[in-house]
């Protein structure tokens, strides 16, 4: 055991995970420790309520998230989603639309099968996956979220021959799944710009990642039910300490799964939001209670893939 301890060391990773706990040096480009993103705001008009909830609990957040896809926007949502960003300045990070469990695969609702998850299956669904994305480049999105490690490739690629934006920012979604130190480093050599890390991760564990990675870890603080289901509040100040950077996420515990969403569930995912946000006045409150001096980024901030203006057309990009 020593000797293989003694060789992944080497190797450039902790011989183990941190128990030690150790604070992390690292920081957003601006010097903040932590930053905060509501996931799950699947259209304009939930996106508008995560504003006004902002507004009345009194929360900075720095971007939000969606889950349904690309595919399920129009192009009017598309545009209208890259605006509201753009007005104030904040990312949004929108899920790429092709993937498995959209798929004609029964795979992943049989028990043996869950491991295929939003994997991408074939070419096929490669190429409609950057057609998808480029679609929305064009609408000025420029934060994609993934969760397949040869379309995160694929995607690197793309942008180093100028057929993606240069300065488009892929998030990995929770459910890629790597969970240790030396696969996640892997994600940021192939193209990750950020990280959502599994929900159940210890501090150990992920005082162990930050050693090995540069880029920003996410982590679901409170965790939809068919995530575990983990409310992590009083974890958060801990968390940003061993961690940072760290975009904190606020998910929602005891409430259905909308994904793909739509018309026929948009008071539903509002009314959610609205909740997400009221959970992140909860969290930021501890952070202020416990750990007072750990510094947050300013709305705005320098390194968030805030939308840029629409193009229409074929474009490359320089």
């Amino acid at each position: 055991m020593k000797q293989t301890r003694a060789v992944i060391e080497k190797l450039g990773f902790p011989a183990g995970d941190c128990h030690d706990l150790p604070s992390s040096a690292k920081t957003f480009p601006d010097g903040a420790q932590y930053r905060v993103e509501i996931p799950s705001v699947e259209g304009p008009a939930s996106f508008e309520a995560v504003l006004e909830a902002c507004e009345t609990y009194g929360v900075t957040i720095h971007r939000i998230s969606q889950g349904s896809g690309i595919m399920l926007l129009t192009d009017r949502e598309l545009e209208q989603m890259a605006a509201i960003g753009r007005r104030e300045n904040l990312e949004v990070s929108l899920f790429v639309g092709p993937r498995g469990t959209w798929d004609i695969t029964p795979m992943t609702w049989a028990s043996a099968g869950k491991i295929a998850g939003l994997r991408v299956q074939g070419m096929d669904q490669l190429a409609y996956a950057i057609e998808d994305i480029k679609r929305a480049c064009q609408a000025g999105i420029r934060s994609i979220l993934v969760a397949d490690e040869g379309l995160l490739w694929l995607v690197n690629e793309f942008k180093k021959l100028g057929e993606l934006p240069p300065d488009l920012l892929v998030k990995i979604s929770v459910q890629m799944g790597q969970a240790n130190p030396v696969s996640i480093r892997l994600m940021e050599q192939i193209g990750a710009g950020t990280y959502n890390v599994p929900t159940d991760l210890s501090l150990p564990r992920l005082a162990a990642i930050r050693q090995a990675v540069d880029i920003p870890i996410d982590i679901y603080v409170e965790a939809p039910d068919d995530m575990g289901g983990f409310i992590r509040h009083y974890d958060i100040p801990e968390i940003i300490r061993v961690a940072a950077p760290v975009y904190i996420k606020f998910g929602l515990r005891n409430s259905p799964n909308i994904y793909p969403s739509g018309s026929h569930l948009e008071q539903t995912s509002i009314s959610l939001c609205r909740e997400r946000v009221r959970r992140a006045r909860i969290g930021l409150d501890i952070i202020q209670r416990y750990a007072p001096d750990l510094k947050i980024s300013e709305k705005g901030a320098a390194g968030l893939a805030v939308p840029a203006l629409p193009m229409k057309g074929e474009h490359a990009w320089t």
